[in-house]
């Protein structure tokens, strides 16, 4: 008998196997792991409260309130990958021309970085023509003859540093904080923070053009260890928007949410058994998925449009383009999209062949955005949307005052290496000054002299305009809290309106 007790006692301990037995502990080593799980998500502060852009909710997105009034409800990030040449378009230097030719005095060259510039290379003027315009009187060169008449609603940023002087690092730092990969990126912590307005819509969307993503790749749209309900949803420009939204073949509207509500009742129980927030943003994701079958067709529609504001921004309705996704950022942010990203590729003019230069290749590229940017400033002020939109426009890096070589040698085409020490970037609406420039490059435009800015001041400066303090903004991960701004930025006061 006693033989035979042991034997049902060994089977019984070989049932309640080591994942059952942390899944249904309540005390003990289970309470340790679920508090330790969701301190790491971040759901709780050293207080026990649930913080800013808390997950701890069946509506991860519902709208949240920021830590103070914002000067802007939404955002356009315009990033042009590949980074343009401030010197050919902002950053005006008529001493630059006198070097012209010349070899590079090696003071710029000691103890210095590039991506691809050896030995000794000669300086290069400015290519571009330029004036001054608008009653602020801020250059610009004949390469963007259309935002030449918008610059009263801009405001440079014109000695802009970083740390990175390769793209896909570069990227990551300017979008994620950090040049690492697994870091959320700036959309992602500003939905984190505020949720979105629109059940229907993602509150953070993403449209790329240029044939190509982005060097450092879907990452600098990514949530990193937010939860994935942040991250960043790329919509396409030709063909669905957003990829398997439709219902598939003999599956119509009415099966397809029969479907969804069963399996978010199987999640719903999960989420009830084991806390895990990543359950709640999987039924969150499916049922905004359900929602995106009619509303993203309706907000990319651009065939609804007016003709005047289809030629106003060089739209072609059925050909994918960066003008096309200007128009857009605009339907999605009058319908309450919180951030909308857009990334262009091919703005790196390294002077390898004539796509790639920085006369006709950078000429060309702005041909193709100017009168898009434009118009999308204009379109937004008319609508009476630009006061609560930042926009924002810039690359990853500028670009150098010497012409690029390789190996020594002269490339076939005029074009400028990767520069980190001094690039300029321009923001307009929500909350930023009108016709303002500040930061100042030497003569040349080596080095910023006065009003530097680092990409962490940006963001700063991005967190404060959308109401947020950004040493607060922050989650709990591996064992400390994080922020978009690492350890560092300041917010930009003088730009302020």
């Amino acid at each position: 008998m006693n033989k035979l007790n042991q034997e049902l006692r060994h089977a019984a301990a070989q049932h309640e196997t080591r994942r059952h037995f942390l899944h249904t502990c309540t005390t003990g080593l289970g309470a340790m792991a679920l508090s330790s799980t969701l301190s790491g998500c971040g759901l709780f502060d050293k207080t026990g409260q649930p913080p800013v852009g808390s997950s701890l909710t069946d509506k991860p997105t519902a709208p949240q309130s920021a830590q103070f009034r914002p000067k802007a409800k939404q955002i356009i990030y315009i990033h042009m990958a590949g980074s343009p040449s401030q010197l050919e378009l902002f950053d005006y230097k008529p001493e630059l021309v006198k070097y012209n030719g010349k070899d590079c005095p090696q003071e710029l060259l000691e103890g210095k970085k590039f991506a691809f510039i050896r030995g000794v290379p000669k300086m290069l003027g400015p290519q571009g023509k330029f004036a001054q315009y608008g009653q602020s009187g801020a250059w610009v060169s004949d390469y963007l003859p259309h935002l030449q008449g918008v610059v009263d609603d801009v405001s440079f940023l014109k000695a802009m540093h970083t740390d990175q002087f390769n793209h896909a690092p570069a990227q990551l730092l300017m979008h994620t904080g950090g040049a690492r990969l697994g870091r959320p990126s700036m959309g992602s912590w500003v939905t984190y923070g505020l949720g979105s307005e629109n059940d229907n819509l993602p509150g953070f969307v993403v449209l790329a053009s240029g044939g190509k993503q982005p060097d450092a790749g879907q990452s600098i749209w990514g949530s990193g260890f937010l939860p994935t309900v942040y991250q960043g949803v790329q919509c396409r420009t030709e063909g669905d928007p957003v990829l398997y939204a439709s219902d598939p073949s003999g599956i119509n509207r009415d099966v397809r949410k029969q479907t969804i509500d069963a399996i978010n009742q199987i999640n719903q129980q999960q989420y009830e058994d084991v806390n895990d927030p990543e359950i709640l943003t999987r039924i969150a994701q499916y049922e905004l998925a359900f929602k995106m079958q009619m509303s993203v067709p309706d907000a990319m529609a651009i065939k609804n449009e007016p003709q005047y504001i289809l030629d106003s921004y060089g739209v072609d309705p059925d050909k994918g383009s960066f003008a096309r996704n200007c128009l857009l950022a605009r339907r999605l942010v009058e319908r309450g999209v919180r951030f909308v990203q857009l990334f262009d590729w091919g703005w790196d003019t390294h002077g390898t062949s004539a796509d790639g230069s920085i006369d006709t290749g950078l000429r060309n590229k702005c041909g193709e955005s100017d009168q898009a940017v434009a118009a999308l400033l204009q379109d937004l002020k008319q609508r009476g949307l630009l006061d609560e939109t930042l926009v924002v426009w810039g690359g990853e890096f500028g670009r150098t005052p010497m012409q690029e070589n390789r190996d020594g040698q002269v490339l076939p085409f005029m074009g400028r290496d990767h520069h980190l020490d001094a690039f300029t970037v321009w923001m307009a609406g929500g909350g930023v000054k009108k016709g303002f420039s500040y930061g100042e490059t030497d003569d040349i435009g080596y080095y910023g002299v006065n009003g530097q800015t680092h990409v962490h001041d940006l963001q700063a400066t991005i967190l404060h305009l959308m109401g947020f303090d950004h040493t607060k903004l922050t989650y709990q991960f591996q064992g400390r809290p994080f922020r978009l701004t690492d350890v560092a930025g300041k917010v930009i006061r003088p730009i302020l309106a």
